[in-house]
């Protein structure tokens, strides 16, 4: 049988580090990118078919792709439809976050500032429930429309079924559900005062993260009642350096690639931070980023 008959535009042997903000990882084995609805459940029925594991990746934002790459077949979400009624956007899963942020403050709607800057897709900030500045996704979600691929069926998730809580979704936990679009229930407010806040936030991440430098944002979850960031710092580990990849001096929780990183250094430096921050505290730190 033929994988490409099967599935039209479907690519093999493609490097997935240009596909991450990390700028990290090897080959997928296969490597499709699905701008449809009917396109992500092609891709789905074809590893089913070819019995393939299958990974679907938004923005790369937030994973850690190894350096030996993915024996399998890896979804690229890029269906970018987005359509604002009154104070709703209805957003597919592969816009960026910076084109729904512009979409948003452009039709003078409020309440998604704080993604200025964050370089994912509206499909992995759901998956995710990401924050920032003391807001989340879950903050502005109304509906969730969902692949189920139990029965290859779409599904529509209120707010209270999303089981949203700290950098954490049913999404994340039940992997049989993919993210296809998200409708956001947004307010009204002048677009001088939107456009404020937004440059308020975009210059605070610029004074306090490291954004000249490839990452995947933050490496970890903030622990109940502290800063992830501020316990690694404590440890003496801003600007420890393992190869080609560094704890960033500007914030501990960011972990940046130099130009040539490796997914196995970065390992060791989260080990290492998990490590000493747990013999230092008491506390366990656990990640925020996915491997793959």
């Amino acid at each position: 049988m033929d994988i490409k008959k099967s599935l039209s535009g479907i690519q093999k042997n493609i490097s997935l580090r240009d596909f991450t903000t990390f700028k990290i990882g090897g080959r997928a084995k296969y490597f499709f990118i699905a701008k449809t609805k009917e396109n992500l459940l092609s891709a789905v029925l074809t590893a089913k078919k070819f019995r393939l594991p299958f990974f679907i990746l938004g923005g790369g934002s937030n994973v850690l792709i190894s350096d030996k790459g993915y024996a399998g077949l890896v979804i690229k979400i890029k269906n970018q439809d987005l359509k604002i009624e009154k104070s709703e956007i209805n957003a597919e899963a592969g816009v960026p976050l910076g084109q729904l942020l512009t979409s948003a403050a452009g039709s003078s709607l409020t309440g998604l500032e704080w993604v200025v800057g964050i370089p994912g897709t509206v499909g992995g900030a759901v998956y995710g429930n990401a924050g920032g500045f003391g807001k989340s996704m879950k903050d502005t979600i109304k509906e969730v429309e969902v692949l189920d691929l139990k029965d290859l069926k779409i599904e529509r998730y209120g707010l209270k079924d999303c089981k949203f809580s700290y950098r954490e979704s049913i999404f994340k936990k039940n992997k049989n559900l993919i993210i296809i679009s998200v409708i956001f229930k947004l307010r009204k407010l002048a677009k001088s005062k939107i456009g404020k806040k937004i440059k308020e936030y975009s210059d605070y991440r610029k004074e306090h993260q490291p954004l000249n430098l490839p990452s995947a944002g933050s490496v970890f979850k903030n622990p109940p009642g502290f800063s992830a960031g501020a316990l690694i710092e404590k440890c003496g580990l801003k600007g420890k350096k393992i190869g080609d990849v560094k704890i960033s001096e500007k914030h501990a929780n960011f972990i940046v690639n130099l130009g040539n990183g490796r997914s196995k250094d970065v390992k060791k430096l989260i080990s290492l931070a998990k490590t000493k921050v747990k013999d230092k505290f008491k506390i366990n730190l656990e990640e925020e980023i996915q491997y793959l």
